[in-house]
């Protein structure tokens, strides 16, 4: 009798990325971060550029010492903000020492006062990523939402952000599953735009 190899779901693709994700001290964490943002992004963008972040959630990277960096080079920042299970995430414009309030998420977000903005640029989050551009989220489908509606409207390059520890061999896409341009890494940029 022969054994039928066993693909990993994503769900449990998600929990061992996480798992490693998980195991990173502070200070790894914190180099890792640091290590992306002086690195930049691996694209030019424009004076102006809105390029959206977000507020780390369950041990994500930190996007914040890039988007500062982004900031001083004239970039405009943007969070999300989450309005519904299966709608586009709005942006709204902040700067880095704004202060955030709590959405209906837990989440930090920028005031709903604040401009809503498109970006040009989104630093996605994700839990696990592989060498096709495809990631793994938490499951709500916010980020794959959001950029297949919006780039029916402009190009807009997506950057996803993970600690190296978080790349897994395949991720499993499927036909709604949006692949990212890049992921960064503390130790190296992908590039998988073809």
């Amino acid at each position: 009798m022969s054994v039928i190899p066993v693909t990993p779901s994503k769900a449990e693709l998600r929990i061992a990325a996480l798992a490693a994700r998980d195991a990173l001290n502070g200070e790894q964490r914190a180099t890792a971060a640091q290590a992306i943002a002086a690195r930049g992004l691996p694209i030019e963008f424009a004076r102006g550029a809105v390029v959206s972040g977000y507020s780390p959630i369950r041990g994500e990277i930190d996007p914040f010492p890039l988007l500062r960096k982004l900031a001083a080079q004239g970039g405009t920042l943007a969070l999300p903000a989450v309005m519904a299970r299966g709608k586009s995430l709005a942006f709204r414009a902040f700067s880095p020492d704004d202060r955030l309030l709590l959405g209906p998420l837990g989440i930090l977000e920028p005031s709903p006062a604040a401009a809503e903005v498109v970006p040009d640029i989104m630093l996605v989050p994700l839990a696990a990523f592989d060498r096709l551009g495809h990631r793994i989220g938490y499951g709500a489908g916010h980020y794959d939402y959001t950029l297949a509606y919006l780039r029916k409207i402009k190009a807009i390059t997506a950057i996803g952000l993970a600690f190296a520890a978080q790349e897994i061999e395949a991720v499993p896409a499927l036909a709604h599953d949006v692949a990212l341009d890049f992921v960064l890494t503390e130790t190296k940029a992908f590039d998988f735009r073809s």
